[in-house]
């Protein structure tokens, strides 16, 4: 009797085998034929039989299900996943065929991310760049890519998640290029080794060289910091750049993010402060220099905020922002001298006085006009500047500059 219960139990088994091996093959063939949704049911029916397969045809049926998920790349985002998680457990057996997959399916959703990010659907891209990365962990450029992107829409817990990541795995994004330059064109081109290599020895390219990238951590840990300012948090955000400044604390563009997130947070008295040691790190950049000029202006400082416009203009001469301030800080002068005017009785000394005053307050606009002019040449369509012009010269009694900038002014407003 027992001999006949093994004898059946083996029998069982060999059944249980035979239909495995059928049902994988349907699956193959229905691959193979590019009919993924009977692919897809055929593997429904091997399923049933998974706690009866051996390690070899369990790895052969998460290949399978992982091509039939992916479909040729015509699967949805959740089959991707699918397939990403089906690849993951593929081991021993069928691993060669499971990392050519990968490749194939790396290849394609890059190619579909990049083209949606053309598109400008960054949401969409975000998540192509990152699947890429869930096939490929060792790129790690793509997580950075699916970070990147999602800031771009705004999709700010998932960066955050994606940002957080690639702190864990410590990527920085520098890279060694390998650069020569075109005889043709006289520009530099960067190219891989090889080719440069080639070029060079061809005559095509001279003066190759090597350098490494700057590091992307700066940028990461400023987004990763206002991200938090977003979300409210200040504390978790100065903590994540205190935390950047420890290991590079003479980076400047670290301390431009800090100074931008106390903005953030409308702590203007620290922004100044950042933005000025910045400065004497960086003493020609325009942009500190107009910012400081902003802040002091804002702050009652005029003088300051006149030094600071005028380093800007010196380093930016095309700067159109900074001449239209300037003229607005000089103009402020103008409310205490009528405050002034307005508060002089009848005598004849008040009536001289007020004579006095009235030529100041020329002097006032005389001084401002320059600035508003300047800023006009450099962008002719600006209202603020022509509508301000034509206001003084009206003033001044200027009628046929007054007209000049009325005219301007109509043509601008039709224009818009």
């Amino acid at each position: 009797m027992k001999k006949q219960i093994i004898i059946a139990l083996a029998i069982s088994i060999s059944a249980f085998s035979f239909a495995q091996k059928k049902e994988l093959k349907a699956v193959e063939k229905a691959i193979k034929g590019n009919n993924y949704a009977e692919a897809k049911s055929a593997l429904k029916q091997a399923e049933s039989l998974m706690s009866a397969m051996d390690e070899k045809t369990k790895a052969q049926y998460y290949f399978l299900n992982a091509q039939a998920l992916y479909a040729g790349g015509a699967g949805s985002m959740a089959d991707i996943d699918a397939a990403i998680e089906s690849l993951g457990k593929v081991e021993g057996a069928y691993v060669a065929e499971s990392s050519e997959l990968k490749q194939t399916m790396v290849n394609s959703i890059l190619t579909k991310g990049n083209d949606l990010y053309e598109k400008q659907d960054f949401s969409t891209s975000s998540k192509y760049f990152e699947k890429a990365y869930r096939l490929s962990e060792q790129d790690t450029t793509f997580l950075y890519y699916a970070a990147v992107t999602a800031v771009n829409v705004e999709e700010y817990d998932r960066a955050l998640t994606l940002y957080e990541e690639l702190k864990k795995v410590g990527y920085t994004g520098i890279e060694k290029q390998f650069y020569a330059t075109n005889k043709e064109t006289g520009e530099e081109d960067i190219l891989d080794k090889t080719a440069r290599d080639l070029y060079v020895r061809s005559g095509t390219h001279t003066n190759p060289g090597e350098r490494l990238t700057e590091s992307k951590k700066p940028e990461i840990v400023k987004n990763v910091a206002l991200i938090y300012v977003t979300q409210g948090d200040n504390e978790k955000a100065i903590a994540a750049i205190k935390d950047a400044k420890a290991e590079s604390p003479d980076d400047v563009n670290l301390i431009l993010s800090e100074a931008n997130i106390y903005y953030k947070m409308g702590n203007n008295e620290e922004f100044k402060k950042l933005l000025e040691k910045a400065t004497q790190m960086d003493p020609n950049n325009a942009e500190l220099q107009y910012n400081l000029g902003v802040l002091s202006a804002e702050s009652g400082d005029a003088e300051s905020a006149k030094k600071y416009y005028s380093k800007t203009i010196e380093l930016n001469p095309d700067y159109v922002n900074a001449y239209i301030n300037m003229s607005a800080v000089v103009l402020e002068k103008e409310q205490s001298i009528i405050e002034e005017m307005n508060n002089l009785g009848t005598s004849s000394a008040d009536n001289k006085k007020y004579d006095e005053l009235v030529e100041v307050r020329k002097g006032v606009y005389k001084e401002a006009i320059p600035y508003l002019e300047k800023a006009l040449v450099l962008d002719s369509k600006n209202v603020s500047a022509a509508s301000t012009l034509m206001n003084i010269y009206s003033i001044l009694g200027d009628t046929a500059k007054q007209k000049e900038m009325k005219d301007k002014l109509d043509s601008i407003n039709t224009e818009n």
